[in-house]
């Protein structure tokens, strides 16, 4: 390695259109315009950082003027023709000032005198329309291009005077491609899976992903191996992600503990464990369908790995899951131990249940013989207890005053508060037992006491109420009454949104609601179980809700959540006061 070594952004910075990756929608047009010499008097090139928009800039400059590859494109700016202004550090009116003066003198050598103004949305409102005049009415030899991250920045009478091109993010994939070229240049040794995390590590920025390439080959040298890798950027591998998505599958607590108190020892941030972890989760979703494979920015073999690991979740899993992970990212920014919402979050992926257990358990419901309401005839079938097998005349034994629940056949409809079927209401609830029978039969005595009651009782036969047609005029005569139901049991926030809604149609038992805005109709959505069962405490009968939007209010005079929140705020002074003491947020 020379004493005059380059940074590879340096050394392998693009001088020709060709050189530009990920970018062929701006370098094409450009390229039109100068051979048909159609070429604008401002050009705007926005877009993310790192993706080439000052290079775009000197490869326009270089090519309508003429200059050759083999002057570097850093050397540019020293010239007289082509002047880049860094906005961040020379904002000021007297800036823009001293730029209208030299516009004036034209070029020397080339053709066009180019004026490259970095990060223009830092200029001032006023340097913005002291420049104004110059960039609506330049002189025919002068060609502006300005180039940001954050064109909304930028007042709209700039805007409107400048060709607009906005650069795209780079693909993973595209950027492997162009590290791989340079690996070749510089004979470095890499493979596949390490340029893969350094192109996901850079995030769509060409720039980062040779600064971190840089970095890399500092700590490797010119082998570079996977786990180097990771221990030179610090990041958390695949394998260890699929440690830790394999616990989970295994409910395996200790295991997945274990993972991230290592992590931690070796200096891994917890943020970019979460972040890291997030994208794991969201690929896992993604390789559930072979279909949506091409979504995965990774090499062949992690894509398999994937879609075998993916195979142990249901889809409802993984999206709990993913909600989980991501919850637990803003929590620890603010959290006095952000270690502790880790390890709770990483033990909630490990202990919930499965989504196909609970819809095996509904299936069971759905399938019992008393699911469907049916009445049963004759006595229920008692459990089977060691009270058989007791010598006659002995007496159970149970601990002190413990109540015996006994298995009582209850239909689903009476599970969901239907007042269609009469439940019976002499079946037994319990069954106490002196102190002085706790002895060595303990519990089993107790159940087979409990049998044994449970034989001699005839359920009384269940049967049909018939229930009494709903009309509009029923919901709007209970309404009032609904609203103060509301208000006792539910949030504040569903109450407010349900008395903007109204009541637009019935049919059997589906009510129809008309809400205000989308906001509204979210919370209720969200919270519809609570609102079906305020319907039963007024009119004894749970109704199913549908809410839809008024389309006559536009869309743009809707409040957002927090000026909503606001406004609750001023309506209601206990809120104010819950707000300003313990520093309340808004829960949505």
């Amino acid at each position: 390695m020379s004493d005059t070594y380059k940074a590879l952004t340096r050394k392998y910075r693009p001088r020709t259109f060709e050189d530009i990756v990920s970018q062929e929608h701006v370098s094409s047009t450009l390229r039109n315009a100068i051979g048909q010499k159609r070429l604008n008097h401002a050009y705007l090139f926005s877009g993310p950082r790192g993706v080439g928009k000052t290079t775009m800039a000197r490869v326009l400059a270089r090519m309508i003027n003429g200059i050759d590859d083999s002057v570097d494109g850093e050397a540019l700016g020293s010239t007289l023709d082509i002047i880049e202004i860094d906005a961040a550090s020379n904002n000021s009116v007297d800036d823009v000032h001293r730029l209208r003066d030299t516009v004036r003198v034209p070029p020397q050598k080339g053709i066009y005198k180019v004026y490259i103004i970095d990060e223009v949305h830092m200029l001032s409102k006023q340097a913005f329309n002291a420049l104004l005049k110059t960039l609506e009415e330049p002189p025919s030899y002068v060609v502006f291009i300005f180039a940001t991250t954050e064109p909304h920045k930028v007042l709209p009478t700039i805007l409107s005077r400048c060709q607009r091109f906005d650069f795209r993010r780079i693909k993973v994939g595209e950027i492997v491609e162009r590290l791989r070229h340079i690996c070749a240049e510089e004979s470095i040794t890499i493979d596949d899976e390490s340029l893969h995390v350094i192109a996901g590590k850079a995030d769509g920025a060409l720039r980062d992903a040779l600064s971190l390439m840089d970095q890399v080959i500092a700590f490797c040298g010119v082998t570079v191996t996977h786990d180097a890798l990771l221990n030179a950027l610090n990041i958390v591998g695949q394998d260890t992600l699929f440690d830790i998505i394999e616990s989970i599958r295994a409910h395996d607590s200790s295991r997945v503990l274990s993972i991230l108190d290592s992590l931690l020892q070796q200096g891994n941030d917890m943020q970019e464990l979460l972040i890291a972890l997030t994208e794991m989760l969201r690929n896992l979703y993604m390789a559930r369908d072979a279909k949506n494979l091409y979504l995965v920015e990774a090499t062949d073999e992690t894509k398999q790995r994937l879609m075998k690991a993916s195979s142990h979740f249901s889809e409802e899993d993984v999206l709990r899951m993913m909600h989980l992970v991501s919850e637990a990212q803003f929590k620890i920014r603010e959290a006095a131990q952000p270690r502790i919402q880790v390890e709770l979050a990483l033990l909630k992926l490990t202990t919930m249940p499965r989504a196909k257990g609970l819809s095996e358990l509904m299936e069971a419901l759905k399938a019992s013989p008393h699911a469907a309401g049916s009445s049963s005839k004759g006595p229920m079938p008692s459990a089977p207890t060691a009270a058989n097998s007791s010598p006659k005349g002995s007496m159970p034994s149970t601990p002190t005053s413990t109540p015996i629940a006994t298995p009582i056949a209850t239909p689903t409809s009476a599970l969901f508060g239907s007042p269609a079927i009469n439940r019976p209401t002499n079946a037994l609830r319990s069954v106490n037992l002196d102190e002085e029978q706790h002895t060595s039969g303990k519990i089993e005595g107790g159940l087979a006491l409990a049998a044994q009651a449970q034989e001699d009782i005839q359920p009384e036969p269940e049967h049909e109420v018939e229930l009494k047609e709903l009309f509009l005029h029923d919901i709007r005569a209970a309404w009032s009454d609904y609203i103060d139901e509301v208000k006792k049991t539910c949030k504040m926030s569903i109450s407010h949104s349900l008395i903007r809604s109204q009541v637009i149609d019935i049919k059997g038992e589906l009510l129809t609601l008309e809400c205000d805005d989308e906001f509204s109709r979210n919370i209720l959505q969200v919270n519809q179980r609570d609102l079906m069962v305020c319907w039963k405490t007024v009119l004894g009968r749970m109704l199913t809700l549908e809410f839809t939007l008024n389309a006559s209010r536009p869309k743009a005079v809707q409040d957002d959540p927090y000026a909503r929140f606001r406004k609750l705020q001023q309506e209601d002074p206990k809120l104010k006061m819950i707000v300003d003491v313990f520093g309340a947020e808004l829960d949505y």
